[in-house]
């Protein structure tokens, strides 16, 4: 990672846990701190169950985090319950409220207040992935090139499901296609970094809009695909790192979910 100095915006974690587990439900507790494998505690002998959040903030602080900010909805206390002022994971945790339930980039945006100005370190706490690095190596990308957003990029097995990366001739980031039914993209992404440009860029967007509008189908709630499709349109910044080798588990499905707790995570995403 490149050196930075105290004279940098500060780096911060955004986690989005405003879901309801609809696809996995009924389960005992929010997916975010659902427990998947083990990890030593400093305040007990041997290992403890490890939740699903846990990986993210440890790769966010591996990265260089100072804070980090859950963004929850009403009835999801057993997150903060869980990781309290982040001790556990040695980063200063927060916790902000959902106020419109239209998708993530308004759970997002919740955040603005505290963000602003800020390098943002962005991934769903809900989606584990390796390599253990790729925050630090997105951060590299973005103080290389001075991007407003870059995106990590990580083979998809299911595009179907996934906001799918178009590259052009040159490897740039060309466009995003939201959950495409058939497609010849092969990559999706999973984590990024941005600045207070784009911040800035998504508090405007979900100012003056609600749904997409699709010709070919009902409106539909706004991703956060869609906040970058509408960035590269108006001429924004955007670059990428691209995991070849990477792997991720999105345990909001119930095979993966399974997949993830019948196999520990470490040796899955080798």
């Amino acid at each position: 990672m490149l050196p930075r100095n105290s004279s940098e915006p500060a780096i911060v974690g955004l986690l989005p846990a405003a879901g309801s587990a609809v696809r996995i439900s009924p389960i005992p507790c929010s997916k975010e701190i659902f427990p998947i494998g083990f990890h030593p505690s400093e305040s007990v002998l041997g290992l403890r169950p490890k939740a699903s959040a846990h990986y993210l903030l440890e790769k966010m602080h591996l990265a260089g985090a100072q804070r980090a900010y859950f963004i929850l909805r009403d009835g999801k206390w057993d997150i903060p319950a869980y990781f309290g002022d982040g001790r556990m994971v040695g980063l200063p945790l927060g916790y902000l409220m959902m106020g419109l339930p239209y998708g993530v980039p308004y759970t997002i945006d919740q955040a603005y207040p505290f963000t602003e100005g800020a390098t943002v370190l962005f991934g769903f706490p809900d989606i584990l992935f390796q390599p253990g690095d790729a925050f630090v190596r997105l951060l590299n990308r973005r103080d290389e090139t001075g991007a407003d957003l870059v995106i990590g990029l990580f083979p998809a097995y299911q595009p179907h499901k996934m906001d799918m990366v178009e590259l052009d001739s040159r490897g740039r980031v060309a466009g995003i296609t939201i959950k495409p039914h058939q497609t010849h993209l092969h990559f999706t992404w999973i984590i990024a970094v941005w600045g207070g440009r784009f911040s800035r860029f998504i508090h405007e967007f979900v100012a003056s809009h609600k749904k997409i509008q699709s010709p070919e189908r009902e409106p539909r709630e706004i991703y956060l695909g869609d906040v970058i499709q509408a960035a590269i349109q108006e001429g924004e910044q955007v670059e990428h790192v691209l995991f070849n080798d990477g792997r991720y588990i999105d345990i909001g499905t119930p095979g993966d979910l399974m997949a993830a707790v019948q196999k520990p995570i470490q040796a899955r995403l080798k």
